[in-house]
């Protein structure tokens, strides 16, 4: 059953799938022929009218099935994985990834370094293009696969092969090239290591990348400028700079005035910062970030999140409630001025009183720690002694996203149990109300 790669993890209800009566643990195999590499071979083959199946049950019995459908109407199957071929892992070696800055004896997943195209194209992922076949450039061509997301981190080529420690790092520029030509564009991502790829370097980078920023349909879309991470478990052959409240206030300034540049002469800002410079600097988050392009890159997200809460607080919020209620609000300690008036504001409903409690990580040796960071061991230390009253609050961002667990491999079980007190994950500004007014 080697061919049959792609296992079915859930049929919905009512579907296409479902009324041919596959189950989950069978395998699809083929559309019309053709073996399926991933999600967007599925996808792609799907939006035929007539469909033939390959498939394998659970039993190993091998069967086709011949559909007549809408092209446009799903046939109701999730997978266990959006790759059905196996991972494309990143064969560079950046001293600041954060795969490497973990301690070891982990779940294995955490320290996969992935570098897939195909990942960029599904889910907005980054890549650094230096593992990619002849066969992968011509499929990105053939199926329009746009936009992907690209770390670049520099332009000329010695300093960011010197940055990925790999020689095809200093084909970027060609690269970019290859996508320009063909109208298919990029999100790029530049991550600011001080003193390596910052001050003159940095404009170099960003003063090139947006020279393809040209025309109705620019090849590189955006421009996400983000500051380096590090950990305590980081190996120390290579050290790099933290970023500081200083380095913060030249960063944001150099990207602010090349912003104003390019705002008239290409209509856009083209080049964002991300939230955590303006943290670290202590400045007041900006307003305007256009369309969010790299809002999954941290880039105004936080803005987002309060104009999300603002508009529906006004209509959700109640003068008081009936019983009286106290909760914890658990988030890195990076957003804790910019999040204090949504506490006070949902303090202004009688009989219910939040507290909101920043942490830092202790876990990862960070004085300044965003929220999807924190681990089961960080909310032990910063929770413990404390009156948790009927409740936490607990962004479910700090959560795998298909189970309660964190990165540290404890459990939301675990944490509950420990403290002797309910936590409630929330994801979105809706879901953190409704638990308030529970």
């Amino acid at each position: 059953m080697s061919e049959a790669i792609a296992k079915i993890s859930q049929v919905l209800p009512d579907s296409i799938a479902d009324e041919l009566g596959l189950t989950p643990g069978d395998f699809l195999v083929a559309i019309n022929g053709t073996k399926l590499q991933d999600l967007i071979d599925y996808k792609f083959l799907c939006a035929d009218e007539f469909l033939e199946l390959e498939i394998v049950d659970i039993q190993g019995k091998k069967y086709k099935l011949e559909i007549e459908k809408d092209y446009d109407q799903d046939l109701g199957l999730e997978f266990e994985t959006a790759l059905f071929d196996g991972l494309i892992q990143c064969n560079n070696n950046c001293p600041f990834c954060f795969i490497d800055q973990q301690p070891p004896g982990k779940r294995n997943s955490l320290y996969l370094k992935d570098d897939d195209y195909r990942l960029s194209f599904l889910y907005g992922s980054y890549l650094t293009l230096t593992n990619l076949s002849q066969k992968h450039w011509r499929r990105i061509e053939q199926m329009r696969l746009s936009p992907l997301y690209v770390s670049v981190h520099a332009t000329e080529p010695d300093l960011r092969i010197r940055l990925l420690k790999n020689p095809r790092a200093g084909l970027i520029m060609e690269q970019l090239s290859w996508f320009q030509q063909r109208q298919l564009q990029i999100h790029t991502q530049i991550v600011v290591c001080p003193g390596i790829n910052d001050s003159d370097h940095l404009e170099r980078t960003i003063l090139d990348l947006a020279s393809f920023h040209q025309g109705e349909w620019p090849c590189v879309a955006s421009i996400a400028v983000v500051p380096v991470g590090l950990t305590r478990f980081r190996p120390s052959e290579d050290p790099l700079t933290p970023v500081t409240k200083e380095i913060a206030n030249k960063v944001i300034e150099q990207v602010q005035s090349l912003q104003k540049i390019f705002a008239k002469k290409h209509k856009s800002k083209v080049v964002w910062l991300a939230d955590e410079w303006f943290l670290i600097a202590g400045k007041q988050l900006p307003k305007d970030y256009e369309d969010y392009p790299q809002i999954g890159n941290g880039v105004g997200s936080i803005g987002k999140f309060i104009e999300q809460f603002q508009t529906v607080a006004r209509s959700r919020l109640p003068k008081k409630i009936n019983s009286k209620r106290k909760l914890l609000w658990v988030v890195g300690n990076a957003v804790e001025l910019a999040f204090k008036p949504l506490v006070a504001q949902l303090n202004e409903v009688e009989g219910l009183d939040i507290e909101l409690v920043p942490l830092k990580s202790k876990y990862w040796g960070q004085e300044i720690t965003v929220t999807g960071v924190l681990t089961g061991y960080d909310l032990l230390q910063g929770l413990a002694g404390r009156d948790l009253g009927d409740g936490i609050l607990l962004p479910s961002v700090m959560l795998k996203h298909d189970e309660a667990k964190f990165l540290d491999d404890m459990t939301l079980e675990d944490i509950a149990q420990t403290l002797n007190s309910p936590i409630l994950p929330v994801d979105g500004v809706e879901k953190l109300i409704d638990a308030c007014l529970a």
